[in-house]
């Protein structure tokens, strides 16, 4: 090292060593041999391997099983104001730089992915809806937002407001309160804003709205689905906001059919049908009890899109929420034709790729029929992805035919 370090210290295993140098930011407390005493809690720390060698410097959580999120690797950084400044900036250029005339609705910061972990900051339109899911960087937002609307505003953007929602149960694992509102005094009246998303305007509650209001990492799904659906009768299930079945809808689908449990997700997707003069039917109902309905009322569909919420959190339910995925997934390609489309999705990044990939396989062995993969998708570049973090990469989006 070349500067004298002044933070307390973290000494690790050589496992932990070894998955930090592979890029995998995070250090759990049963992997930490020694310290230098007490920490306070979000205090900035420098790790080291057993050989005494500078491994990072990150941010201390004494409530988490994650008892260290490292910032970098750079021994000369001092990790102050300057550094997540200039952290937010670059993940604000990459926005611009990928999403271009799309920056109006988009993932501005996305944690780890963007070197800023346990923060998430998405716009809508004239608003941005973050939520910090880390002590540490709880302790560094006033200097994150104000990079925030400096970088957005500096390049011409009009930003009215940040709404905190910080209501996550990670907060409660941190020691953190949970909660929601307005950033500082400087904000509109109203959490309601409208955005246009492939050319299809949504009304969106930041107070009220799943996650911070909106579902934004299917932009570009949801774009294929629409060119997918020229003259086929869609199902949409899992709905939410209708957005793939408006999408459907504007892809000159001949039907579309927007499904849910929830009545107020229907009710909102009725209004999203009304804003953009789109024709859409409803139906409410549980997505297990639904497809199977559907079948037996011998409903006709050539293209299903399933969008269901995460049904595993953790690794412990990983089996109950495999033979979930493969259910609707067996009894959605009952429902379709030989030549029908099916796009299904998993958001659970403990359901990874390869194993969704084998449900798929098992639910159309159940179905006894053959469907062949035409396309697979994942987040829109928005969502980045670290490739030794695969907490990162969890959404997968598969377009399939049954043959």
């Amino acid at each position: 090292m070349k500067q004298k370090r002044t933070f307390p210290f973290a000494r690790v295993t050589k496992k932990q060593e070894m998955s930090l140098k592979k890029g995998h930011p995070w250090i759990y407390a049963d992997e930490i041999t020694e310290t230098s005493g007490t920490i306070e809690n979000g205090a900035l720390v420098d790790v080291f391997g057993a050989k005494d060698n500078y491994l990072g410097t990150g941010l201390w959580s004494e409530a988490s099983l994650i008892r260290i999120r490292l910032l970098g690797t750079n021994a000369n950084e001092t990790y102050g104001d300057a550094f997540f400044e200039r952290r937010v900036r670059y993940a604000v250029q990459y926005r611009f730089d990928v999403m271009k005339e799309d920056i109006s609705a988009c993932r501005l910061i996305h944690g780890e992915a963007d070197g800023l972990p346990g923060v998430t900051a998405d716009r809508y339109q004239n608003l941005i809806v973050t939520e910090i899911a880390s002590y540490g960087m709880e302790l560094h937002k006033d200097a994150i937002y104000r990079a925030l609307l400096d970088s957005l505003r500096e390049k011409g953007e009009v930003i009215d407001g940040i709404y905190e929602r910080n209501e996550g149960d990670l907060r409660k694992k941190e020691g953190l309160e949970q909660y929601k509102g307005w950033y500082g005094e400087n904000h509109p009246d109203s959490v309601i804003t409208e955005f246009t998303e492939n050319g299809i305007v949504y009304e969106v509650d930041v107070e009220n709205g799943q996650k911070t209001g909106f579902f934004l990492d299917q932009k570009y799904n949801r774009l294929a689905i629409r060119r997918l659906a020229e003259g086929r009768k869609v199902l949409d299930v899992c709905t939410h906001t209708g957005s793939f079945a408006l999408n459907a809808a504007k892809g000159g689908a001949l039907s579309v059919t927007a499904a849910d449990i929830s009545e107020s997700a229907l009710k909102m997707a009725e209004e999203n049908a009304k804003r953009n003069n789109l024709d859409l039917s409803f139906v409410q109902g549980d997505v297990f009890e639904l497809l199977p309905r559907l079948r037996a009322e011998h409903a006709k569909f050539d293209l299903i899109i399933l969008d269901p919420p995460a049904f595993t959190k953790s690794r412990k339910t990983f089996h109950n929420a495999r033979g979930g995925y493969q259910e609707i997934n067996r009894e959605a390609m009952k429902l379709l034709p030989r030549g029908g489309y099916l796009a299904t999705a998993s958001c659970s990044h403990f359901m990874p790729e390869s194993e969704f990939r084998k449900t798929i396989a098992d639910a159309a062995r159940e179905a006894g029929v053959t469907a062949r993969i035409c396309e697979i998708r994942h987040a829109a570049p928005d969502h980045p992805v670290l490739p030794d973090v695969p907490e990162t990469e969890y959404l997968k989006f598969f377009i399939l035919q049954i043959v």
